[in-house]
């Protein structure tokens, strides 16, 4: 789960690093996404925990004493196959009730960090004016610090401000109503804008104004500068929006959503049919050529034969003609396109249904592929059976994701990408059980020498 959440830090550290974001946030953002990632972290825990239990037991001359003792390794695996069979279940009910929320949680989480305006806020070499009243600029940023920034204030509508710092730090307020800019070496530019003149008396100007923008300048070492975040901070999207994924769904819920795509592409197909059938030309021959030569009748009996028909009035039957079949080209071609969109929709909620039944699958298949494996090298602790859980949990996730890729492309069904990986190792899971239970060295390279020696003689 650590390597995982890891994997996870990789992919959308840019969404996550410089947004003022909460300690609570990020970790509820990591406890939904954990939930999310047991579905990938169970079948290696399930695999090297029967290498190390059963490689201990071999190791130890534990099972040797078992068999001895006329129990064989069916009987031996029963106990823990009934206990991996309860977590198969468990599993199940967890992908399919618990993981649709957690995926819905975590999106929405992610979706409102990536869209939080303050990761725009301060793009070096680009003035930014997200908030209203301000225009912020910055040279370059090196490791949260920035250089060279330039702020003008234009809130107040009498006044115009601006501040210019060699150094700044960007921090959040606790409660995220403020952002506050900590600067370093810089100069404040204040100057007022031109006042409207005022008469005397006797109808002259006061010359006691200054004609001028009154402006102050002011030096600082260090200082700090608030700009008000309301309305730009963190806001948490409504979740329904989200509710529509083929991921955050169960498979009843799957099951619903696959009979109204089926509906609603029946429905789609018909309409179409019956346009196309009282649109074109062939099928409403001749009400169509009457309204548009006026030398047909309506019982599609010709008043003149074709010959007889002006040239001019060929040319526009013929003209017409060619368009309304490009129209009717052009309407199929959108309809296939529609017709393919909904089988792509359909495709994916099919491979979510198909997943969540093949992780159960995939939790027990690695268990008789473990257990028997453990028994067979004699090899327990955190050796050899974290290096052979890693190489096959390894050649697990390439098919798995084979599969997926090629069901997500159509080349596959979802049925065969989603079970590719179950399907793969179903027979692996049937031979090293026979082997173990029958005590084959099917790893013992001297043996296969042997054999295959004894075969070349023979030959």
């Amino acid at each position: 789960m650590f390597i995982l959440i890891l994997q996870f830090f990789w992919l959308y550290i840019d969404d996550l690093m410089g947004k003022g974001l909460g300690v609570f946030v990020i970790l509820e953002l990591l406890f939904y996404v954990s939930a999310s990632l047991i579905p990938l972290a169970l079948p290696l825990a399930i695999l090297l925990s029967s290498l190390m239990t059963f490689g201990n037991l071999s190791e130890n001359n534990e099972l040797t004493a078992l068999k001895s003792s006329g129990l064989s390794l069916y009987r031996i695996i029963r106990p823990l196959f009934v206990l991996v069979l309860l977590i198969s279940f468990g599993t199940f009910y967890f992908a399919n009730y618990i993981i649709p929320v957690a995926n819905l949680k975590w999106h929405s989480l992610i979706y409102d960090i990536q869209n939080t305006k303050i990761a725009t806020l301060l793009t070096p070499g680009v003035y930014s004016k997200e908030f209203d009243g301000f225009a912020i600029k910055v040279k370059k940023e090196e490791n949260g610090v920035y250089y060279d920034m330039t702020i003008h204030d234009h809130t107040q509508t009498t006044q115009l401000r601006t501040v210019k710092a060699k150094e700044a730090r960007v921090y959040k307020s606790l409660n995220g109503q403020y952002l506050f800019f900590k600067l370093k070496n810089g100069n404040i530019y204040e100057e007022l804008d031109i006042q409207n003149p005022s008469f005397l008396p006797n109808g002259q100007i006061n010359g006691n104004l200054d004609k001028g923008k009154p402006a102050r300048i002011s030096t600082f070492q260090s200082g700090t500068y608030k700009i008000n975040l309301t309305g730009y901070s963190l806001n948490r999207s409504n979740e329904d929006v989200f509710t529509d994924k083929h991921e955050m769904m169960n498979v009843f819920q799957i099951s619903k959503a696959m009979d109204s795509i089926s509906l609603k592409k029946k429905k789609v197909e018909a309409l179409f049919t019956a346009g196309l059938l009282t649109d074109h030309i062939l099928f409403n021959k001749p009400q169509r050529i009457d309204s548009l030569t006026g030398i047909m009748k309506k019982n599609g009996s010709p008043a003149v034969s074709w010959a007889e028909i002006p040239k001019i009035e060929k040319s526009k039957i013929i003209q017409q003609t060619i368009s309304d079949l490009r129209n009717s080209n052009t309407r199929i071609e959108n309809q296939l396109s529609y017709i393919k969109v909904l089988d792509n929709e359909a495709a994916l909620y099919w491979i979510e249904f198909h997943r969540k039944f093949a992780l159960t699958y995939a939790i027990m298949v690695l268990f008789f592929v473990g257990a028997p494996l453990g028994a067979i090298i004699k090899k327990g602790g955190f050796g050899a059976p974290v290096v052979i859980a890693a190489i096959i949990f390894m050649i697990y996730f390439i098919i798995i994701s084979i599969g997926n890729n090629l069901a997500n492309e159509h080349v596959v069904s979802p049925f065969l990408g989603m079970w590719m990986s179950g399907i793969f190792f179903t027979p692996i899971a049937l031979i090293i059980t026979r082997a173990a239970a029958n005590d084959s060295q099917i790893f013992n390279l001297e043996a296969w020498r042997i054999r295959f020696m004894k075969l070349i003689q023979k030959k």
